[in-house]
């Protein structure tokens, strides 16, 4: 596939197109819920899956990779291959307010091997299924060249508690370089709030935040939520010294974040890498913010630091295939057609320009007082886990062949072999 059809880049149109294909996954979140039946599916360590998580996923890969059949896609869900996608869940058109948006310059070449897409179709599974619906959100978010470019965050249930006649829901999106849209920006608050993981806190999180001098610690669940606080400028950082994160938890938050002037990096300072073959766990953990960042990054323990990794590393070999077993999409059967696919060597290190957008390096004030602490608390977890899973569990390689036929990845990890269905 070209760059550019009728002169709008690559980038722009898959930007475009998924935020069209979020508003249609807020609608099949909502239906879902409005009928009762969540179709809970416990997928093992704490980790929860619903039939809102399924269909978002479904219809987001099948709609993406519609229009982008060269681009890879990776989704947390591990799904059946072989189930029928419902006509309706393949969203075809573009979202005509991007496109009147220029591609900032550093992507406007970007070719279709040099991006990835990584979906989260529900990110904050737990506090759905408990009512904390302001938590959940959808994630798109791709990545140029290994680093992240462009995000969507879509907000289901934005607005829920305002009443009948508001509309729900909303869409944040940027690219970096251009800008983030969708959104109202406070003023910053007083203090110093640092937002982190709801449920899943341990004697490291609980050490690393208050090493930030918090004057309030809110505790609430989603990535995509917490980074939400902080575009909003409702909290100044977003602290998790854990390897519960994932790619598809961090790309689209960072993006949108990094395109108003934040970070969000491992607790080292260093980029995340979102190639495809990198491993899926942030390793390093995730330290987000508005302004400050090195003040943050300094302020992490050094014996923290030491704990966790200082860069990603790549996936190991892995062998792709395509099965000739057929996927329906929309009631029309495909064909059949087999991929092999075999590489060793390490990822493209070269880092994107970025968007020249400076944040502040003011020292923050440090008169502020450190909570007593930050308790664990017994809840369900939310989507970043602490969890130590093999870097390929729970990953769904959406990498599809234009006729849609079902993936298996195969990744030798410690001489096991794993097979995982992209669906």
């Amino acid at each position: 596939m070209a760059a550019v059809i009728d002169g709008v880049p690559l980038l722009m149109r898959i930007v475009s197109a998924s935020v069209a294909v979020s508003h249609k996954s807020g609608q099949i979140i909502r239906d879902i819920l409005s009928k009762g039946d969540l179709g809970i599916v416990d997928k093992g360590k704490n980790d929860l899956q619903t039939e809102a998580d399924r269909s978002v996923q479904r219809c987001i890969v099948a709609s993406l990779h519609k229009q982008f059949p060269k681009v890879p896609i990776f989704g947390e869900e591990q799904l059946d291959p072989t189930e029928k996608i419902p006509d309706d869940f393949i969203v075809k058109n573009l979202d005509q307010e991007v496109l009147k948006h220029p591609c900032p310059p550093d992507y406007k070449d970007a070719k279709d091997e040099e991006i990835v897409i990584w979906v989260d179709p529900l990110d904050g599974t737990a506090e759905f299924t408990q009512g904390l619906l302001d938590h959940v959100t959808v994630l798109i978010g791709i990545s140029v060249k290994g680093y992240a470019a462009a995000g969507v965050i879509y907000q289901p249930y934005y607005n829920y508690q305002a009443g009948p006649e508001v509309t729900r829901g909303r869409c944040i999106w940027g690219v970096i370089g251009l800008g983030a849209f969708g959104y109202e920006r406070g003023q910053p608050p007083d203090g110093r709030i640092i937002t982190t993981t709801r449920s899943h806190s341990d004697r490291i999180i609980t050490e690393s935040v208050n090493a930030c001098e918090p004057t309030q610690v809110l505790r609430v669940g989603g990535a995509g939520h917490k980074v939400l606080l902080l575009i909003e400028n409702k909290v100044h950082a977003y602290v998790f010294a854990s390897n519960g994160c994932k790619k598809w938890d961090t790309c689209a938050p960072e993006a949108v974040l990094h395109a108003i002037g934040g970070k969000l990096t491992d607790i080292h300072g260093n980029k995340i890498q979102y190639y495809a073959r990198v491993q899926r766990r942030n390793d390093g953990g995730v330290l987000a913010t508005v302004a400050n960042h090195e003040w943050y990054v300094n302020k992490i323990p050094t014996y923290v630091k030491e704990m966790f990794e200082t860069s990603p590393e790549p996936l190991p070999l892995f062998e792709t295939k395509l099965s000739q077993k057929s996927l329906n999409i929309g009631g029309t059967p495909s064909g059949e057609s087999q991929v092999k696919q075999k590489s060793s060597s390490q990822p493209d290190s070269t880092s994107q320009s970025s968007d020249g957008v400076k944040s502040s390096h003011q020292q923050p004030d440090s008169t502020s007082q450190n909570p007593d602490g930050v308790k664990s608390s017994n809840q369900k977890p939310d989507s970043c886990t602490s969890e130590s899973t093999d870097s390929l569990n729970g990953g769904a390689v959406a990498k599809l062949a234009s006729s849609y036929g079902p993936v298996l990845f195969k990744s030798i990890v410690h001489n096991v072999t794993h097979t995982e269905p992209f669906f």
